[in-house]
């Protein structure tokens, strides 16, 4: 398999879920200015949408889209217990959480990153942004995961959206249960892996 990515971008989500898998992989790192990537291929023709994260499986085929990503990724080694069984009560929780990070964390973090906003419009963001982050404190005050059986494709998503917050000016020790969550996802070997190989 091939991972598109940009560093620091949610693509390092489906790159921290590979490890944590132990699967092959080839990371292949995409110019989001230019849309080239570092083997010299028109992104854009692997990927129309523009954007990582891409995976191109072994059969040629290309997946978008980071939940859908993540949930293929868990499925093909299930023992690894990073999504629950599909068609599971449980699986339902996970894509509700994964709905929840897509649309309302990294969906409000993104915004953030469009320099013609005023700053009156980004404080109109951070505010709805900052009810979103109670809704996860109320839940990882409770379990150190979003998902009660533990660490998921989810966390690794929510880690990778969050790491964006202090270049807005955003301290997550704000919430402490955040801050938390953060220090102890980059505790793991396969985020520590990730983040070393996308800061090459």
């Amino acid at each position: 398999m091939k991972l598109y990515y940009a560093p620091q971008a949610c693509s390092m989500a489906p790159h921290i879920v590979l490890r944590e898998l132990g699967l092959p992989f080839v990371l292949i790192r995409v110019d989001n200015r230019t849309k080239q990537t570092a083997t010299g291929e028109d992104f854009l023709a692997i990927n129309p949408k523009g954007y990582v994260a891409a995976l191109q499986l072994d059969n040629g085929q290309v997946l978008t889209e980071g939940p859908a990503i993540l949930q293929y990724l868990a499925d093909l080694r299930p023992e690894a217990n990073l999504a629950p069984a599909n068609g599971s009560f449980e699986r339902m929780r996970l894509q509700e959480w994964l709905n929840f990070v897509s649309t309302e964390i990294h969906g409000g973090l993104g915004w953030l990153f469009n320099a013609q906003f005023p700053e009156e419009v980004k404080g109109l963001i951070k505010a709805k942004l900052f009810k979103r982050f109670a809704v996860l404190v109320r839940t990882l005050e409770q379990q150190e995961y979003l998902m009660p059986e533990g660490f998921s494709v989810v966390d690794a998503y929510l880690f990778t959206v969050l790491r964006w917050a202090a270049g807005f000016g955003i301290e997550l020790e704000e919430w402490p249960a955040l801050a938390r969550f953060q220090a102890r996802v980059g505790q793991r070997p396969t985020v520590k892996a990730a983040l070393a190989a996308e800061l090459v």
